[in-house]
């Protein structure tokens, strides 16, 4: 199955709003809704018919990264992104929080610090990754309980890491360009 070409859709401060579509991103540029771009080069460059009065060829350069103008709901820096276990995986960079070993998807679980039972969130902060074995080691116990240390800490991802956590497929510039503004304490460096 091939993989969907994105664009790395932003607010005109240079705040990362979603993943658009190319298609979206191509209505954009059509609107004249874009303030800038981003990006090494375009990710596409769409032909369309000829003018009968110039005989010019219409054509619309999509780039990787672009920022709308105008409103918009606007998702801020510090908005909180969705937990999912593909997300936390890659954030823990899919190494297990008690034993520190790394380990394939499927050997790994989203393990509940303060176990679900004892009042225990699902929350950045109240997970990590851990493998299967030590996450049947520790139970339904706290790590303090269970006599098992973390390795690492939770947190709590930013935009910019969040969307390099959803696990796309991305340009290298765009990567380049999100990598840029991630904290110097991420793990995703």
């Amino acid at each position: 199955m091939q993989s969907q070409v994105v664009v790395l859709q932003l607010d005109v401060r240079g705040v990362p709003q979603r993943w658009a579509s190319l298609e979206a991103a191509v209505t954009y540029v059509a609107l004249d809704a874009v303030a800038w771009v981003g990006g090494d080069s375009p990710l596409a460059t769409l032909r369309g018919g000829r003018n009968v009065r110039t005989g010019r060829r219409s054509s619309i350069d999509v780039w990787p990264i672009v920022a709308l103008r105008g409103a918009m709901p606007q998702v801020g820096i510090d908005a909180v992104p969705a937990v999912t276990r593909r997300r936390l995986l890659r954030r823990d960079r899919h190494t297990c929080a008690y034993c520190g070993g790394r380990f394939e998807t499927d050997q790994l679980t989203c393990e509940h610090i303060v176990p679900v039972s004892r009042g225990g969130r699902t929350t950045w902060m109240n997970l990590v990754a851990a493998c299967t074995a030590c996450n049947g080691r520790k139970a339904d116990r706290t790590p303090e309980e269970a006599g098992m240390r973390l390795r690492y800490l939770p947190y709590v991802p930013n935009r910019f890491e969040s969307l390099l956590l959803d696990g796309r497929r991305i340009r290298a510039d765009v990567n380049e360009w999100l990598a840029a503004r991630l904290p110097k304490d991420s793990r995703l460096q």
